[in-house]
């Protein structure tokens, strides 16, 4: 299909859920072809008006003084509902079949526990032995983030994707901190106290010392004769987050190793942080899904 003029998408999409109201889905019936990737959206759900599948497929995370490239794919997937008329905001509904909405990917941390990183003009000899000593399984860090709390949690404004302002994507986290010395335990953030993201494809406004970055849309096209929306290149930023004290880190002996990971973390209060999400978004309504659904016993 052609690429669709940016502004028109939301009409469009709009557009294809009205042609398409009144269809049910069958128990015995599967997806195919590209709508297999909404198998855990809860399209038949009535509340439920689109379907999400989000590929991070790159970026970095600041978090204080780390930064942790996003190396390894992670999956956002779920269903949302008809946005507020005030607020454009829609409510988010979790994969299904307990299935994560967001998958818990490892990253590695560069550098490791030790934080020992080569700067860029370093010979390469000099970066593979770095990496060889302060990255293996015993020395090396990984950085997984889980999504924190239910997924209803999670608010997600599909205008203000297509238009570049304001809060895009909601998204509340925490993130697992991975390493044989530092027990299973060991996270920044927590269900009750999460990392917040209020991410936004257009430009944000941090406190100092950060400067303000901005995001993109991406290139939009159709797909599966029109009823699938597919985005590629969408980046989302968000550089005005804090992050919470590090918690259960060492397990018996976290309270000297929680002030060890904290001092090299350094300050993490807002204007401190920045979230990076490069990704790959596709979109249905879920009438679409579940006439698809129906039309494939």
């Amino acid at each position: 299909m052609r690429k669709q003029r940016r502004k028109a998408v939301p009409v469009v999409v709009l557009a294809l859920a009205l042609a398409a109201l009144g269809l049910t889905g069958s128990a015995q019936a599967k997806l195919v072809g590209e709508f297999t990737k909404f198998q855990y959206c809860p399209y038949t759900n009535t509340e439920v008006k689109k379907c999400m599948y989000a590929v991070t497929e790159g970026g970095e995370v600041k978090l204080g003084n780390k930064t942790v490239p996003i190396t390894n794919k992670v999956v956002l997937q779920g269903g949302f509902g008809k946005p507020n008329e005030t607020t454009l905001i829609s409510k988010f509904y979790g994969a299904t079949e307990g299935k994560p909405t967001l998958q818990p990917v490892a990253q590695s941390v560069p550098g490791g526990l030790a934080g020992v990183v080569p700067d860029a003009s370093s010979p390469p000899l000099v970066k593979r032995l770095i990496k060889f000593f302060f990255e293996n399984s015993i020395t090396g860090l990984n950085s997984t983030l889980e999504l924190a709390g239910p997924a209803t949690n999670i608010e997600i404004s599909e205008q203000h994707l297509n238009r570049k302002e304001g809060l895009g994507l909601k998204l509340p986290v925490k993130v697992h901190l991975e390493n044989p010395f530092l027990g299973s335990k060991c996270y920044i953030g927590s269900d009750s106290s999460p990392v917040t993201w209020n991410l936004t494809t257009g430009p944000t406004s941090p406190t100092a010392p950060n400067t303000s970055i901005e995001g993109s849309f991406g290139q939009a096209e159709f797909k599966e004769e029109g009823l699938m929306l597919h985005v590629k290149e969408d980046v989302l930023v968000e550089n005005n987050w804090s992050a919470p004290s590090v918690t259960g880190c060492g397990g018996i002996l976290a309270f000297l190793v929680n002030p060890i990971v904290s001092s090299q973390l350094g300050t993490t209060t807002a204007g401190h942080n920045t979230a990076i999400l490069k990704n790959t978004i596709d979109i249905a309504t879920a009438a679409a899904v579940r006439f698809i659904d129906k039309e494939n016993p």
